[in-house]
């Protein structure tokens, strides 16, 4: 509604007046408590640079709004005296329609006033900030004593403002004249006995008798009923219709007394007062604290400072006490007196010393502990006791009533009862959404609590332990309930408060407890136990301590997984020095006798892990990480959508954020670590605020195609965003986070952005691109400064493309470090010339780099998952950080360079520590290997990762042979019983056999022009089956070099199988990628048949132990079971999903196994080709597999029991059921095969990333 004509020319007339004498900053404070005014508008006001523009733009601000404005303006220069202005506008005040359900404050109209001031109604707080929606929540109860009389109970915790909120709610003229003519009268109570109860009613009968006539006058009542009955008469008959405010009611005697009729707002800490008197009731809530705005708010009018002019400590100090009221007002009126002792009040605050928190104020307690203790107080001693353990809670933790059965030794009902009185009183809160309810303490209740207490915490927490040990036994709840969480989350806190070191001890250092917390809670706060508690527990055993922390360290992401992984299998995995596997082994032999599956590695000295600790916290690739600058969080994002933040310490989960709406591609933490900001391939930047996960600003607009990165400067002092993408030509921009449109746009590059960075003192930035150049930008002037052609130091990038991933600076600013194809280039800033190249491994690329701030390390990670550490003053390579089972995407020190993070593909962080990583001495090995059993002896032959064939020991890890390193890559191997001898086969198609141990090379046979794929001894051990790419099966007498050539295939054989009941073992089956399997004679080389049996490549084969069936698998989906006498397909077993990689009949003959690429395995019946079992179809992991990756070998069990499998995992299953009995996790994945001893005890193979496995039954 536009401004009234007589109301805009009077502004007009009295404009120059009123712009030459208003101060306009107090006369905004009251058009925004109005409702008339944004705190924008006031900004865009007060952003003028002197009082009288400032005044010139409030009246230019008036003329445009409308007549409400101009009644508010008006009440305002009443409020601040400036009474001749008022006079000015006076005349021409437009009429204006109140209407008390809008929210429009006319509380200043001289009917309230007057209505208000005759009923003793207090006046506003000298600082007053309006809390609307709770105002506007009373006066919708008080609308319903529009007709008949009833109760409204404002009820709240001490200090919350339930007193000021009431007097609000009835300056109100619209309220007053529909629901209260008749008056609005106030009454102070608190606690009172029943002759200061009479003397309060006396008091107001004489108030309510002096408006009436002198006939009207009476003697002051004598007693409690005279005086109930005396005020029932004078609120029916004389001020019918007005409402009567009891404020602090504290006892129901005392309310009683007041059930006279009426209508009746009160103010209590009591919620169930009202329960004890008739009539219709409503009620209001008061919550215990303001919002941070509004606190700050108060803050800033007691000492008159702005909001954006308060200083970091009053943020804190709203946060500490959790915005109550009266903390804040209290502080706030110190404050005035004493403006320099921001930091001072704070630490009282900290400190809980609330006795130094003191202002003599209206409020009926010149004290914070005056004003909690007084609740308390009222309670009976019984309960009073009780209410004092609830001294041990944590802040902002919610228990259900069972916790304090089990601590108070009460029946649930019983403890549900008395919590209700404490709820009633505002001495606890009840979360009712949660079934069973949540109870919980204010922060400031708590703090007084611990501080009356302070000298019996220690016997109080003991009483906890106690009384836990007492209830639960031996025996740890496992329920997962909300009862069982608290436990399981704070027993270990207790014990420390108590002081109980040894019951710490034996908690601490327990497989059980660990697997138990693990299993409940996750990891992450088991590791935070240990670093809490760690200077307890390192007084018993610091060794032992740091054997559990670690193993929750490096085993964290297996304990998220779904099913929960056994922590007795994985603890055998440990050292056999380390008091975890001592444990776990007994308790695995325990469980062995009852048929319960675990196995030992007993080759574990081979296995060596440099990671600190692995995080597991998004489903998806990661795609960035990236340390706090305080180092003590890191944030993470990914294909997941999400952001996440986590305890560098333990990988406890701090923070959750839905951030997008694909994938997000980059986060960074801002200099201060207040905000975070993310990119995407949704096209958005957004930044957050780190703590609150709130988001702050969305920039949507400018970027056309994904943005791959965003980085804030270095400094907090001019903080700038820059964010680069896949746009043409728009593609590095750099925010203000003040303004909502990018501050500068970079222009030179025309093909993708993949990476930008500044220099450490933000003078430049630096981009690196797909057009292989980086660039580098003057930040202030947004300016190209130089260009380094990356391109050009590659030879032939002429041919391929050159695109530069990312760059990083070296902390004295002085180089800048490139990241192309499979190499690093260090190029000093100044000159642009090449310093330095670090060449890689020619089969992988460059993902990411980045120099350490603080020291001449270069963290580089790779597409090949490696991550290395390089020292750029001596270009040498000082660690191997291995582990990670997917591409790494990003790497990251920390900003005093002690730790460094890794994220990949593998849906994992890895943390490791600088100073205690190493290049590594373990020799990785090639997955295609070959075992011999033999008693006790176990012997492996595989590659290294030098390509050098090597014969080892199984058990203790000696070398028995080692080939000389081979110039072309060997592909497979086999061993031989007898001679003792083994064979390789290599990409150049050759075959060696080498004597063992001496090294002696018996043959060697060429005749393959390709790779040869498998090797295999015959059982007399004179004669060699190998078959290749170049789709041959040859078949020697090694010792002659006497060869018979098996043609037919028309692509690669990649293995074959001799029949197992052939005469003299010369009938060899073979299958091939081209669908086929064909039946030779090794004697003439005859084919004996030729079955076109697939139309997919033919991807594994199984012989039954009595030679009468053969089962095929096929990447067409299908498997196939063929009868051996007449080579006709028997059945055709469809169902899986993904290419069928492994088969294996039972050595009954009566089943048969199939595995799929979807990790899935269905067990059949070969009689009738029935479908038995699928095995655990549902538990699909993390790897969006049934096993973390391909079926690629099944074996069954001697006495068909017993199926093992191989894929990401190794798992054993109950045939019968097809349930998984065990699972054992390597350190890599996608394990090839499984080599399986003939009593099914022992079970050896090789990781991707070259670990030997030797694992053995725990019997």
């Amino acid at each position: 509604m536009a401004l009234e004509e007589r109301a805009r020319s009077c502004l007009l007339r009295s404009r120059r007046k009123l712009e030459q004498d208003i101060k306009p900053a107090s006369i905004m404070d009251h058009l925004i408590s109005d409702g008339v005014m944004t705190v924008d508008e006031e900004e865009k006001i007060e952003t003028q640079p002197t009082r009288k523009d400032q005044a010139v733009a409030l009246v230019d601000f008036l003329l445009r709004k409308d007549n409400l404005t101009y009644v508010s303006f008006y009440n305002a220069l009443i409020k601040e005296a400036y009474n001749e202005l008022a006079i000015l506008l006076q005349n021409d005040l437009p009429c204006v329609s109140f209407n008390g359900h809008k929210g429009f404050s006319d509380s200043s109209t001289s009917y309230v006033q007057t209505v208000l001031s005759e009923g003793g109604v207090p006046q506003r707080p000298v600082v007053f900030v309006n809390r609307p929606e709770l105002v506007n929540q009373v006066r919708e109860k008080l609308y319903h004593l529009h007709k008949d009389s009833g109760w409204v109970t404002v009820f709240g915790m001490a200090g919350s403002g339930k007193s000021v909120l009431a007097s609000e709610a009835v300056r109100h003229h619209g309220l007053i004249e529909e629901c209260f003519p008749g008056g609005i009268h106030w009454l102070s109570i608190g606690q009172l006995d029943k002759p200061d109860l009479l003397v309060k009613i006396q008091s107001l009968c004489f108030r309510l008798e002096q408006s009436l006539d002198s006939q009207s006058l009476h003697r002051p009542p004598n007693s409690l009923d005279e005086a109930k009955e005396r005020l029932r008469f004078l609120m029916l008959r004389k001020y019918p219709r007005s409402l009567l405010i009891l404020d602090d009611i504290w006892d129901n005697m005392v309310l009683k007394t007041f059930d006279i009729h009426c209508r009746i707002l009160l103010t209590t800490r009591n919620r169930s007062l009202a329960d004890s008197v008739s009539g219709v009731k409503h009620e209001v809530e008061v919550e215990s604290g303001l919002d941070e705005k509004k606190a700050l708010e108060i803050l800033a009018l007691y000492t008159n400072m702005r909001l954006t002019g308060l200083p970091e400590e009053a943020r804190s100090l709203v946060k500490e006490c959790k915005g109550s009221p009266l903390v804040v007002s209290l502080i706030g009126a110190l404050l005035k007196d004493n403006p320099n002792r921001w930091n001072y009040y704070l630490r009282q605050l900290q400190r809980k010393q609330f006795k130094r928190i003191r202002k003599s104020s209206s409020y009926d307690y010149d004290a914070l502990d005056q004003a909690m203790a007084a609740s308390i107080e009222v309670l009976p001693d019984e309960h009073r006791e009780l209410y004092k353990d609830l001294t041990v809670l944590e802040k902002d933790v919610k228990i259900p009533a069972k916790v304090l059965s089990v601590l108070w030794d009460l029946e649930p009902e019983e403890v549900e009862d008395i919590l209700q009185e404490f709820v009633n009183k505002s001495l606890l809160f009840v979360d009712s959404h949660n079934k069973p309810y949540l109870y919980y303490l204010h922060d400031l209740q708590l703090d007084f609590l611990v501080e009356q207490n302070r000298n019996q915490l220690e016997s109080l927490h003991m009483k906890v332990v106690r009384q836990y040990q007492h209830y639960y036994r031996d025996q740890h709840p496992t329920s997962g309930n909300g009862e069982c969480l608290y436990w399981i989350r704070f027993l270990a806190h207790h014990m420390a408060k108590a002081n109980l070191s040894k019951e710490l001890y034996s908690l601490m250092f327990s497989l059980h407890w660990v697997s138990t917390k693990a299993k409940i809670m996750g990891p992450a706060h088991l590791i935070n136990d240990y670093v809490e508690y760690g200077s307890i527990l390192d007084k018993e055993n610091s060794e032992m301590r740091s054997q559990f922390q670690e193993f929750l360290s490096l085993n964290g992401h297996h304990l998220e997984q779904s099913p929960f992984p056994d922590v007795l299998q994985l603890a055998l995995s440990e050292t056999h020095s380390s008091e975890v596997y001592r444990q776990a082994k007994l308790h695995a032999q325990s469980r062995a006798n009852n048929r319960k599956l675990y196995f030992d590695l007993i080759n574990k000295s081979g296995v060596e892990s440099l990671s600190r600790l692995v995080i597991h916290p998004h489903q998806g690739s990661i795609y960035s990480a990236c340390f706090s600058h305080d180092g003590t969080k890191i944030a993470s994002c990914g294909a997941s959508k999400t952001l996440k933040v986590f305890k560098t310490t333990s990988g406890e989960r701090l923070t959750e954020i839905q951030a997008h709406d694909d994938e997000v591609l980059c986060c960074t933490f801002s200099p201060d670590d207040r905000l975070l900001a993310t990119c995407s391939c949704d096209r958005k930047v957004k930044v957050w605020n780190a703590e609150q996960a709130k988001l702050l600003r969305v920039f949507e607009e400018e970027h056309e195609e994904q943005v791959n990165h965003c980085v804030f400067t270095n400094s907090p002092r001019r903080l700038l965003l820059a964010t680069c993408s896949n746009d043409k030509f728009l593609n590095v921009k750099l925010w203000n986070l003040n303004k909502p449109s990018s501050q500068n746009t970079m222009f030179g590059h025309f093909e993708p952005v993949n990476h930008c960075c500044f220099s450490p003192d933000d003078s430049y930035l630096s981009t690196s691109s797909n057009d292989g150049t980086v660039k580098l930008f003057q930040v202030s002037a947004a300016n190209e400064w130089k260009t380094i052609d990356v391109r050009s130091m590659f030879a032939d990038s002429d041919d391929e493309e050159v695109f530069v991933k990312c760059s990083t600076w070296t902390a004295d600013g002085k180089r800048i470090i490139c990241a192309a194809r499979n190499a690093v280039l260090v190029f000093e800033v100044e000159t642009s010339d090449m310093l330095l190249e670090i060449k890689t491994n020619r089969l992988s690329t460059v993902q990411s780099c980045h120099a350490c701030p603080a020291s001449n390390l270069l963290a580089i990670a790779f597409s090949n998952y490696a991550v290395e550490l390089w020292d750029l003053e001596d270009n040498k390579k000082r660690a191997d950080c291995s582990g990670h089972l997917s591409w790494v995407h990003r790497v990251q020190f920390s900003c005093d360079g002690s730790q460094l993070l890794s994220c990949s593909d593998d849906q994992t962080v890895r943390l490791w520590e600088t100073a205690k990583v190493h290049t590594s001495s373990a020799v990785c090995l090639k997955r295609d290997s070959d075992v011999l059993f033999s008693c006790e002896d176990i012997i492996v032959s595989a590659a290294d990762h030098c390509n050098r064939l090597q014969v080892r020991d199984g058990r203790t890890g000696s070398v028995l042979f080692q080939s000389e390193e081979s110039s072309s890559r060997i592909r497979c191997t086999c061993l031989c019983r007898q001679p003792f001898a083994v064979a390789l086969g290599q990409e150049d198609g050759t075959v060696q056999v080498f004597e063992v141990p001496s090294g002696k090379l018996l043959a060697t046979l060429p005749g393959h022009t390709k790779t040869v794929l498998h090797c295999q001894f015959s059982q007399n051990g004179q004669t060699l089956i190998t078959s290749s790419e170049d789709t041959t099966i040859r078949v020697w007498r090694w010792q002659t070099g006497e060869c018979q050539v098996l043609q037919g295939h028309k692509e690669q054989v990649r293995s074959f199988s001799l029949l197992p009941v052939s005469p003299n073992n010369s009938s060899l089956l073979t299958w091939s990628f081209d669908g086929s399997l064909k039946l030779w004679d090794t004697e003439n080389g005859v084919k004996l048949q030729d079955i076109e049996a697939h139309t997919g490549a033919i991807l594994s084969c199984h012989v039954s132990p009595d030679g009468c069936l053969c089962a095929t698998a096929s990447a067409d989906r299908t498997a196939k079971v063929w009868h051996c006498a007449s080579w006709q397909c028997v059945y055709t077993l469809r169902g899986h999903q993904e290419c069928v990689r492994s088969c294996r009949f039972s050595w009954d003959g009566r089943r048969l196994a199939t595995g799929d690429d979807n990790g899935e395995i269905r067990l059949w019946s070969v009689s009738d080709g029935s479908l038995l079992r699928i095995c655990s179809r549902d538990n699909k992991d993390g790897m969006d597999s049934l096993h973390g990756g391909w079926v690629t070998d099944l074996h069954f069990s001697p006495d068909n029991s017993l199926l093992v499998s191989t894929g990401g995992y190794i798992k054993w299953w109950n045939v019968e059921k097809g349930e998984e009995l065990q699972t054992f996790y390597p350190t890599g994945s996608a394990l090839k095969k499984i080599h399986v001893s003939p009593d099914f005890s022992t079970f050896v193979t090789i990781d991707s990333i070259g670990i030997l496995y030797v694992l053995q039954r725990v019997l």
